[in-house]
């Protein structure tokens, strides 16, 4: 094998050719880190939390596929990824993971200790996530919690307190991540099942897309409730309404169940999270200009 292919194995490994989880994973960060700042976050600070959700969300797809390497082999979506292809061994693979985490951890140190702390707990609940769908039928929530917690970390980081306004929007994230993944489920259920694994779009079952729209509702609804908290301003809330278009826009997608359009739908998250950090951005940049 040429150190090229290697590469590329590592880069597909990684889910670097798939940067949606990365991107799903950076918007509640950065939703946090312009809201501990008051929208002039600490740049070192910015940059070691961005390369951090590169590092820690590609040892995390590492994890996740060791874990499933059994699996995915039997599921058309997965069979091509290189632990369920062995095109790499086990061993090789956790040695990558277990470098990026390195990595990352080796950057936090940079912080104060409450957001070193908060990294080890951040760490763990990444590297659980992977091995609990075989036995917990909501993994989603238990995503919404490791993908939210760059925010309790960036009010850490930034003030070295963690505010009471930081922990619901963590629970905002958590209902977000209970809809998009379940759109993302909903992809794979008729494998899952026969492999006996859990998921909300199992659990939900002929409610799958109502659960995935009342999932987007109270998540929009915290969401506004920190803006109120918060004192946000007007272009805040009009982030938060193109957001809410935006859910309604994968209703449309998804109340069919087709493959295609679900997976279609979990896709439109990043620009929903998109939206959601420019009416942030915009709106603590012109009140700053204002006052």
């Amino acid at each position: 094998m040429t150190f090229i292919e290697r590469l590329n194995i590592y880069e597909k490994l990684m889910r670097l050719d798939k940067p949606i989880g990365i991107l799903l994973l950076l918007w509640p960060t950065l939703w946090g880190l312009w809201l501990s700042s008051y929208g002039f976050p600490n740049p070192g600070v910015a940059v070691i939390f961005i390369l951090g959700v590169v590092l820690m969300r590609s040892a995390g797809c590492i994890v996740n596929d060791f874990a499933d390497r059994n699996f995915d082999p039997h599921v058309e979506r997965t069979k091509d990824r290189p632990l369920a292809a062995k095109l790499i061994s086990p061993q090789e693979a956790l040695l990558v993971a277990g470098v990026l985490i390195v990595l990352a951890f080796l950057l936090v140190l940079q912080l104060n200790a409450l957001t070193i702390k908060l990294a080890v707990i951040a760490c763990v609940l990444a590297v659980a996530y992977p091995f609990l769908k075989r036995f917990f039928w909501l993994p989603q929530a238990w995503l919404g919690i490791a993908f939210g917690f760059g925010i309790p970390m960036a009010f850490a980081a930034h003030n070295n307190i963690v505010v009471p306004l930081a922990w619901m929007m963590v629970v905002a994230n958590i209902f977000w991540a209970i809809a998009y993944d379940t759109e993302y489920a909903m992809v794979d259920r008729d494998d899952d099942v026969k492999l006996s694994l859990k998921s909300s779009a199992i659990l939900f079952g002929r409610f799958d897309v109502i659960g995935v729209m009342v999932c987007h509702a109270l998540f929009l609804l915290l969401m506004t409730y920190v803006g109120y908290w918060a004192r946000l301003g007007v272009l805040y809330f009009i982030g938060l309404a193109i957001a809410a278009g935006l859910a309604g826009y994968q209703y449309l997608l998804i109340r069919e169940r087709q493959r295609e359009r679900c997976f279609k739908a979990f896709l439109n998250n990043n620009l929903l999270g998109a939206v959601i950090y420019a009416g942030i951005l915009v709106d603590l940049l012109l009140r700053s200009k204002l006052f």
